[in-house]
């Protein structure tokens, strides 16, 4: 005769084994949570210092990826820019207008990978700039101000790997270039 035994696990067992599980997938997530955390810090002041140099006019590119590209959100532009067609536009822009950053610090939000969803350390910044042109001797000065979002995605080095920017970029420079 075969006997086969019953017996349950304990209650207490269980509780531990939860337990332990729990505390083992919070370990992973901790270590991954905070280095991303650790990231989203050292990243937020490097886009920070990017847009204190446009407001400086004095740019500082080497804290982009030699693979950068951004997203061209204006109409009828292009789907996407290198970094030396960035820095043509960067100095166009500056050569022809002001930029004041109203808020005092931006708003920074952690992003998250597109794919996994699960935070990466790249950037989200919400701000709100002033543009302005310098009156000259057939127009007036003038200027506007511009709601903007952001987002920029790092490389493995840190570095700036792709920006994209939604604002009404066109209605604002269509109202500061026009008589």
């Amino acid at each position: 005769m075969i006997i086969i035994n019953h017996k349950k696990p304990s209650i207490m067992k269980l509780i531990y084994s939860a337990l332990f599980v729990t505390l083992l997938f919070a370990s992973c997530k901790s270590k991954s949570d905070s280095a991303a955390n650790e990231a989203f810090e050292k990243n937020s002041k490097t886009v920070l210092a990017y847009l204190e140099g446009v407001q400086k006019e004095k740019i500082d590119y080497s804290s982009f990826s030699k693979d950068f590209k951004s997203l061209n959100t204006w109409y009828g532009a292009k789907d996407t820019i290198s970094l030396e067609e960035f820095k043509i536009g960067d100095s166009k822009a500056l050569k022809n207008f002001n930029f004041k950053l109203l808020d005092s610090v931006p708003v920074f939000l952690p992003g998250v990978n597109s794919l996994t969803k699960i935070v990466d350390g790249s950037v989200r910044i919400y701000s709100t700039w002033e543009i302005s042109t310098e009156k000259t001797d057939s127009t007036e000065a003038k200027s506007g101000r511009l709601k903007m979002y952001e987002s920029y995605d790092f490389d493995a080095d840190g570095k700036i790997l792709y920006q994209q920017g939604y604002g009404d970029f066109s209605g604002l420079m269509n109202y500061l270039t026009s008589k």
